[in-house]
């Protein structure tokens, strides 16, 4: 019985698509408006608050996007049209790069346009370089739209994969292992912004060939979760109490190691949820995910100050309750930004979605 249920392809798929959600939406608190500047972050470290938004972002936010490569890695492989290269490079540049490129338009014409006009406190164009950088994320990560350096790296994953998906088994693994030791010791631009992201694309081709994704899936979802529950709180206590810092490669195979449990932890909490009545509303967000990744900085950049006025910024009585609440709050005004750009404009919402929301 588990094995015919593992074994269906529609129900893998409603996990494929319930994983992004629930990944995509764990991002947005990554990114959550603090209403704090950086010094003033630092000034709050320790505190009951902070301490709660490190727990959201670590849990919810970072290890969430380890399952996304992995999806892409072992969707690429068992695609017949990514051995084309031509046509799957062409394909991808407009489902990944135009889209990317476009939101950075966006995000350069409306926060930096907002920051010069309302003095909104958000970064301004000061070069070309900058705008260049901004725009096409070519050598350092963007000030304005953080999340896009995770497009960008898939992109060049994809530019690699009809290549990946030929190579034998101890090739990829070679391969694994040596993006690995880069995000172990903070290598990897301008080829890739994050080592992690090859890393994890190349475990998804493998993961693919030896059927892990019905093995994770057949696993008790207490054992699936154990480890990254356990690795995840030792992490939380070392930074949180001891001031472990990232930059170091102890903290860095810690953080690897996490992300690793955390994408074996998520993919089987997405294939429960699959069988749970929470699958239909969960399929129905789906086609918006990809636009809510792009857009979410852009409308906490904006959207931020005006409830922070309401709720107060980290420290303020409410502002726990506001932060729980932001990726819904930025789901919600995805859904209708989206669901009025298919009406009002369906070519240009085909694109800014990669191809996923159009007109019925």
């Amino acid at each position: 019985m588990t094995s015919t249920l593992i074994a269906d392809p529609s129900r893998k798929s409603a996990a494929i698509s319930i994983a992004r959600v629930i990944c995509i939406l764990g991002v947005v608190y990554v990114h959550a408006w603090t209403g704090l500047t950086g010094y003033d972050l630092q000034l709050a470290r320790g505190t009951p608050q902070d301490d709660f938004r490190w727990v959201l972002m670590d849990v919810f936010g970072r290890s969430a996007v380890p399952l996304l490569g992995l999806i892409s890695g072992w969707l690429v492989a068992s695609s017949s049209r990514t051995r084309d290269w031509p046509t799957h490079v062409a394909r991808k540049a407009r489902t990944i790069l135009l889209p990317m490129v476009l939101w950075n338009a966006l995000a350069l014409l409306l926060v930096s346009g907002t920051a010069w006009l309302l003095n909104l406190p958000a970064p301004t164009p000061h070069s070309f370089d900058w705008v260049f950088e901004e725009l096409f994320v070519a050598s350092r990560n963007p000030d304005i739209n953080v999340q896009m350096p995770f497009l960008r790296d898939l992109f060049v994953c994809m530019l690699a994969a009809p290549w990946l998906v030929r190579l034998a088994n101890p090739w990829l693994v070679a391969i694994a292992s040596i993006a690995a030791v880069c995000q172990i010791v903070g290598i990897g631009a301008p080829v890739v912004m994050r080592a992690s992201i090859p890393f994890f694309f190349v475990l998804g081709i493998l993961a693919r060939r030896e059927n892990f994704a019905d093995r994770v899936a057949s696993w008790p979802l207490p054992v699936a979760l154990l480890p990254f529950a356990s690795l995840m709180a030792l992490q939380l206590f070392l930074t949180l109490r001891y001031g472990m810092q990232p930059d170091n490669a102890a903290s860095a195979t810690l953080d690897l190691a996490i992300r690793l449990t955390a994408a074996a932890a998520y993919w089987r909490l997405a294939w429960a949820l699959s069988a749970s009545p929470l699958k239909t509303p969960l399929l129905r967000i789906e086609p918006f995910a990809f636009f809510l990744f792009c857009s979410h900085l852009i409308l906490i950049w904006l959207g931020g100050p005006l409830l922070g006025a309401l709720f107060g910024k980290l420290g303020s009585p409410l502002y726990p309750y506001f932060l729980l609440a932001q990726p819904f709050i930025v789901l919600l005004a995805v859904v209708a930004l989206g669901t009025a750009l298919v009406r009002a404009a369906p070519g240009p919402a085909k694109v800014l979605s990669g191809g996923r929301l159009a007109a019925a």
